[in-house]
């Protein structure tokens, strides 16, 4: 039974809950979340959900509001949430750049992509809730505790004393963690301390004689990405990093293995090394040139077991929305927490957004010579993609992220399907129509997967948000409204972001950055999503090695099945995590791993005691702060460096990468962790 008595207006009271200030705050929020994760997502690939600590927030300024409700937080956090989530488009956007068909991002069509994919992102997940949050058991493990942190800390008649000191006390933990983080961050880039510590060998003769590495980097909002996946998580990373780099690098970079290669004829890129090639360099190049297609067959064999058990989900959601539509049209009038926008005004706008659509991919194909003789069979053919693939994405990335989480959910293995699907159609299309292979179709393709994008990573955050409002029992027609603004207030900003750290930082494969001697941002997804539509368009992927991949993820998928039977459910072992350990770079992996364990060890430690609950929401509060200050300070490095010319600006010591630098910052930085989850359970004992 939902217990919102805390928050519930008097009988007859006007219900406060899609207000203006509610709308202009979430949007506040949304740009200041979009920014932290497009910067985090193109450094690391990886992005968190904001919901819960934009829900502390906007408890904490609300609460100056004697009339603030419950669901007015609510519509706080689902505009901010869903503006946070759009910033996953990142994953896809930059390849435009990457394979030289953009050298900037220009502003409407960015946003344009943004808006109509994300919009069309909530009217696909509409139909979706009645099957996936109110008639499913899915645990939503972020909607259910964004609900508990609005429970606990909106302002209500019967709010309690230690209520109101949790919402104050998370409130702090959010900003001091943001300040250890952003300050640690400013520390790097003033060569205090270095930025990751690692090391690379050549394994002996006996060995094979290959090369390998280990390393992690000192980075606080790794951590707290980590603490947020968690353990089961985490560890299913660590096998595949255990995979890339402790088997499938140092067999590819063997002298025996290179040899065999060679003598049948099967390319290696260690050949195309120098010889005597540093570890270093032979072991980076194997990984990011070979092992991590390898990783991207994992987690499309993930994607697409993950599609078939959900047959039955998707069906099931279609039944429900159509027949709460034949009873609204009986003259059944439905529970306020059951009214969705109508059906009809959903079909309305999904219309409207395909027009648009077609209209972006018309003008584009328009202004491309060697399309524009194709663009009605490219506009057809992208239309019907957006939406037969897009309502699928859809209704995996809502399953996933009710399963285990919006932030765990499968978006990464969604953008690979897509695009490999997407360039083999391309393919079909230079066939019919006689069009020879050129950059332009590449571009046509990546276009068209972002759209598809947008939708999965809004469809992936709207269903944890409406199970956030089913708890609550707020309405979900106003929710709704409020995730179309989220979507909007996301989409003004990312372009704005990422021409920002495209010129302070560039992208890896894209034009230089505007100042030489910045450090390229990694972007792996982008990275990896480009790579595979040069390869399908261009002919010349390695088939072999996503095949590879692919075989693997079969043997996980099993293996999974068989761990989860044989310890009835308590041990698990996502495909989907084992393919991400696979393709993220070994520095970022195991700092997930060491926040992953450090979460786990916090979480253990408070569980019997009698502020256990509180605890954890602190923690998740840490977490979410950790990301938010490194990542903010990211982006305000990025103004300096454009401003200044100068990427060197804060760099004020000569440690740099010397091993001092390195052990004062491993020191240093389990220091400060140690410290700030003792701070974190002081803060919760006091509630």
């Amino acid at each position: 039974m939902t217990d919102t008595s805390a928050s519930a207006p008097a009988a007859g009271a006007r219900r406060i809950e899609l207000t203006l200030r509610a709308l202009v705050l979430g949007c506040i929020l949304a740009v200041i979340f979009t920014a932290a994760n497009t910067y985090l997502g193109l450094l690391v690939g990886l992005t968190f959900a904001s919901a819960i600590p934009a829900a502390v927030i906007s408890m904490a300024i609300l609460r100056a509001f004697r009339t603030s409700t419950i669901w007015e937080n609510m519509t706080v956090q689902t505009v901010a949430s869903v503006g946070g989530a759009m910033s996953s488009i990142i994953f896809v956007l930059p390849g435009l750049v990457m394979i030289g068909w953009w050298m900037e991002f220009p502003f409407w069509e960015s946003v344009a992509i943004c808006v109509l994919g994300g919009v069309l992102g909530v009217t696909f997940s509409i139909p979706l809730r009645r099957a996936l949050v109110t008639g499913s058991d899915l645990p939503y493990p972020e909607g259910v505790a964004a609900a508990e942190v609005l429970k606990v800390g909106s302002r209500g008649a019967e709010q309690t004393e230690s209520a109101v000191r949790e919402n104050k006390s998370g409130l702090w933990i959010v900003v001091l963690g943001s300040v250890v983080s952003a300050g640690f961050a400013l520390l790097v880039a003033a060569r205090v301390f270095a930025g990751e510590a690692a090391r690379f060998l050549k394994l002996p003769a006996a060995l094979g004689g290959g090369a390998t590495g280990l390393g992690f980097g000192m980075q606080f909002a790794l951590l707290g990405a980590g603490h947020l996946i968690g353990l089961t998580v985490g560890l299913a990373q660590l096998f595949g990093l255990l995979l890339a780099w402790g088997i499938a690098v140092p067999v590819l970079t063997s002298p025996d293995t290179i040899a065999w290669l060679t003598a049948h004829g099967i390319p290696s890129i260690a050949t195309t090394l120098p010889p005597g090639v540093g570890a270093e360099e032979l072991a980076g190049t194997v990984w990011s040139r070979e092992v991590r297609f390898m990783g991207a067959g994992v987690i499309g064999v993930a994607a697409i077991w993950t599609l078939i058990k959900l047959a039955g989900p998707l069906v099931g959601g279609l039944t429900s929305a159509l027949a709460a539509q034949s009873r609204r049209r009986s003259g059944e009038v439905l529970e306020r927490t059951e009214q969705d926008i109508p059906i009809t005004l959903v079909g309305g706008i999904s219309v409207a957004c395909l027009v648009g659509i077609a209209a972006l991919l018309a003008w584009f194909a328009q202004s491309s010579p060697a399309l524009a003789g194709s663009s009605v069979l490219l506009v057809a053919g992208g239309l019907i993609y957006v939406v037969v693939i897009g309502f699928a994405v859809a209704a995996i990335c809502g399953y996933m992220a009710g399963l285990i989480g919006s932030s765990n959910s499968p978006v990464s293995g969604v953008g690979i399907l897509a695009i490999v699907i997407a360039s083999l159609l391309m393919l079909g299309v230079m066939a019919i129509a006689g069009v020879p292979a050129d950059p332009s179709i590449i571009a046509f393709a990546l276009i068209v997967t972002a759209v598809v994008f947008a939708v999965a990573v809004i469809a992936n955050d709207n269903l944890q948000d409406l199970k956030t409002g089913q708890l609550v029992e707020a309405t979900p027609w106003r929710q709704q409204t409020a995730l179309i603004v989220g979507v909007g207030a996301g989409a003004l900003v990312i372009p704005l972001i990422l021409n920002l750290l495209n010129q302070a930082f560039g992208f890896e494969g894209g034009p230089p950055a505007i100042v030489e001697g910045s450090n390229t941002l990694a972007a792996p997804q982008a990275t990896l999503i480009s790579a595979l539509a040069r390869g399908v368009i261009g002919g010349d992927l390695r088939w072999d090695l996503i095949g590879l991949g692919a075989a693997i993820g079969v043997v996980i998928i099993v293996l999974d099945a068989a761990l989860n039977t044989a310890t009835k459910g308590k041990v698990k072992l996502p495909p989907l995590a084992v393919g991400i350990g696979f393709y993220l770079p070994a520095a970022v992996t195991t700092m997930l791993v060491i926040g992953a364990v450090c979460g786990w060890i916090y979480d253990k430690g408070i569980k019997k005691t009698r502020f256990a609950d509180v605890g954890r929401r602190m923690g998740v509060l840490l977490a979410s702060g950790l990301i938010v200050g490194e990542s903010l300070f990211g982006v305000l490095n990025a103004g300096i460096i454009v401003a200044s010319r100068n990427p060197e600006w804060a760099a004020r010591f000569p440690l740099g990468d010397a091993w001092p630098a390195m052990v004062a910052g491993v020191v240093a930085f389990a220091v400060l962790t140690v410290a700030l989850y003792g701070w974190v359970r002081s803060r919760s004992a006091r509630v």
